[in-house]
């Protein structure tokens, strides 16, 4: 027989916005459920130093920042499931969902917290020199590179943004598209010429991440031209992967608006086009995608909830008299 649980606030991904939207939910009374999903905790779990979360003077560590607010999510309430949603049915109040093993999860709320997975390149030497000098978030780690060679790979709005950022760090920032032109605004572009900082080299793609050193490092990469076929080479200590963000948002395709793949949300809020659906956190947010403006968001999401189930209980108590 299949199990149908049910719970008024449903929680879809256990990142940074989903466990902020289940602390606030449970203090609130609500006791959320959080389905993981396929990556408990979300992209901090695989993110080493993090030197920006506010509350911290030392680096702390990705893994143990998403322990620990687990830990407080469910000292206040809420309740953790192990399981990844296949199949979600919006189309009326309570919503039903589908796990992976044949669990049914029925919900008054549900909040959408499934993240963005950064495109990589899928070269060799990428995902093993990850964290230690590859990495898809100037703004996260450019810190780390103070008075250091770094390149960045790609050509849209989000490479020549991490180039122009870096040079708040280096002053030997290097741009490197696989393109002989950008895709960038007209304005960026502008900007990125200009910058004393910032050189480009076009028709390059990267054949290859090159560690070194003990602990090991990114030391270079090994290019290929694009038109003629040359290899070369050229050192650096960082290197930004900028080709864009997926939102994780396939089981949404059809039953709520969709910009890019992110969840369209009002303005403001983190209500969906379907009342009693709330989304937070990056699969809604193209621009910023840090954990703290993540958190933000779960925290408006939880609120937003409680308001929208305090007034369907009004109505349904205007309803009974």
């Amino acid at each position: 027989m299949t199990a149908i649980i049910h719970t008024r606030m449903l929680i879809l991904g256990s990142g940074p916005a989903g466990l902020s939207a289940a602390i606030y939910g449970a203090r609130a009374g609500l006791k959320p459920m959080v389905v993981q999903g396929i990556q408990p905790g979300g992209q901090l779990t695989i993110t080493t130093d993090v030197e920006n979360y506010p509350g911290f003077r030392d680096v702390i560590q990705g893994p143990w920042l998403m322990q620990e607010m687990q830990a407080q999510a469910e000292h206040v309430g809420a309740e953790m499931v192990w399981d990844q949603i296949v199949d979600v049915d919006l189309s009326q109040r309570p919503f039903r969902l589908t796990g992976d093993g044949g669990a049914v999860y029925t919900a008054d709320t549900l909040v959408i917290c499934t993240g963005a997975q950064a495109k990589w390149l899928g070269v060799e030497g990428e995902q093993q020199l990850s964290g230690k000098g590859v990495s898809a978030c100037a703004t996260c780690d450019g810190f780390f590179y103070r008075g250091k060679k770094v390149v960045v790979i790609g050509g849209g709005n989000t490479a020549v943004e991490e180039a122009l950022y870096l040079t708040n760090h280096s002053q030997d920032v290097t741009l490197i598209h696989r393109r002989d032109s950008l895709r960038a605004e007209k304005i960026l572009q502008e900007r990125l010429m200009a910058h004393p900082h910032i050189k480009l080299l076009w028709n390059k793609a990267v054949k290859r991440f090159v560690g070194g050193g003990d602990p090991e490092g990114l030391v270079g990469l090994d290019l290929v031209d694009t038109v003629t076929g040359e290899e070369s080479h050229i050192a650096t200590d960082g290197a930004f992967v900028a080709i864009g963000h997926k939102p994780s948002t396939e089981l949404f395709a059809g039953k709520l608006e969709l910009d890019e793949g992110y969840v369209v949300v009002e303005k403001g809020t983190s209500k969906t086009a379907v009342p009693g659906v709330f989304a937070a956190g990056d699969v809604t947010d193209k621009l910023y995608r840090q954990a703290v403006t993540a958190a933000g968001m779960g925290c408006m999401a939880a609120l937003d909830v409680e308001r929208f189930l305090a007034e369907v209980d009004f109505e349904a108590a205007k309803a009974a008299e």
